[in-house]
């Protein structure tokens, strides 16, 4: 994630993300990163797939949570996995924290 502090009038201080840098540009050297299910190798390319998946491995939707976010819960945990609901705001760091909670499942690569 990178991007500019933006210190507001009313004192608030906000990360303002830098798109370029998040979708990648050969020119700075950046890439695009895709999150890869293993098993099948096939590229997550919508949160209805991801969910597909994600529920064949014992994850639940959650629905008390931020109403901004899709959310999951494993009841044999505490983990729980919180993403933008708009898919376009899907980075690199969702994928990592999927692949930190199901380890030899889903794998994060250069596109």
């Amino acid at each position: 994630m990178s991007g500019v502090w933006v210190f507001r009038n009313n004192g608030v201080i906000q990360l303002v993300e830098n798109p370029a840098a998040e979708q990648g540009d050969a020119r700075n050297g950046t890439r695009r990163k895709a999150l890869v299910h293993l098993p099948s190798g096939q590229v997550i390319s919508s949160y209805s797939y991801l969910e597909n998946i994600l529920n064949g491995l014992g994850w639940e939707r959650y629905y008390d949570g931020d109403p901004d976010l899709f959310q999951f819960h494993k009841h044999s945990s505490i983990d729980l996995i919180s993403l933008p609901r708009d898919f376009s705001k899907f980075n690199s760091v969702y994928m990592y924290d999927i692949v930190v909670k199901n380890p030899n499942i889903f794998h994060v690569r250069d596109i």
